[in-house]
């Protein structure tokens, strides 16, 4: 789509991230501890759903340590039986559809914060099924591009890993996988030395919705409003970022 850039929506997405990093351990921590139950194996090479947590939270630098206690955690004080997995979907400002993955302890609580932060956005909460259909399941793979191989022979050595596409995002290259693939594409580009910085599962939308300023200032503040949500692990949604977009709300 003209005008789209994965670099706008990735630094948008860092910059939140960013922000609101203490938040973010505590999420990403929770999600290696459930992952490392509901597996039930503490050894990520025999664990996929924890190989890829470790991998997205090393993406964003969770220390070590944190890492080694999420997963002991599953195994010993049985908090991670707890948690269950539950999606919510919408639309926002705009017509923009948003999809929201938690992890909660108490479903009829987050349901609420969940549609509260919808309407106070001027958004809608829907029901199942409502906008899933305008995203698919992808991996990403993440490479620092200092110290990456020049641009032709890292394409290359994609397409030997099993990677479907390459663009650069900034600072990075973003390989993208099938979703039961980036896991072994993430080993084939490190073991062709390749210094991979971190591996997820996203929801990329199929189509992208054109927005002005104004509605994409709307759009993020129920984004923010989500985000602030501890049970709220990733949203997901349609707006289309451009660069020149990206610029206007920076200032």
């Amino acid at each position: 789509m003209a005008g789209h850039s994965k670099w706008a929506t990735t630094k948008h997405r860092k910059a939140a991230q960013d922000k609101k990093r203490s938040a973010l351990f505590s999420k990403l921590s929770r999600q290696i501890t459930v992952a490392a139950k509901t597996g039930g194996d503490p050894n990520p090479d025999n664990n996929a759903s924890l190989a890829a947590a470790i991998a997205k939270a090393k993406s964003y630098s969770l220390p070590k340590d944190k890492i080694e206690t999420a997963i002991a955690k599953a195994f010993g004080s049985g908090d991670a039986e707890a948690f269950e997995e539950v999606v919510y979907e919408g639309y926002g400002p705009a017509g923009v559809a948003l999809y929201v993955e938690c992890l909660t302890d108490n479903r009829n609580r987050t349901a609420a914060d969940v549609r509260s932060a919808f309407t106070r956005a001027g958004g809608n909460l829907g029901t199942a099924g409502s906008v899933a259909f305008q995203f698919e399941r992808k991996g990403q793979v993440s490479i620092e591009a200092a110290g990456a191989p020049a641009e032709e022979d890292l394409m290359l050595l994609v397409a030997d890993a099993g990677g479907d596409d390459l663009e650069l995002a900034g600072e990075e290259w973003i390989v993208t996988t099938a979703p039961t693939e980036v896991m072994a594409v993430k080993a084939a580009l490190e073991s062709s030395g390749v210094d991979v910085k971190g591996a997820e599962l996203v929801m990329e939308p199929v189509n992208e919705t054109p927005v002005d300023v104004a509605d994409a200032r709307k759009v993020l503040r129920l984004i923010d409003l989500l985000e602030d949500n501890d049970d709220v692990q990733n949203v997901y949604h349609t707006m289309q970022l451009t660069d020149e977009l990206a610029e206007a709300l920076e200032e």
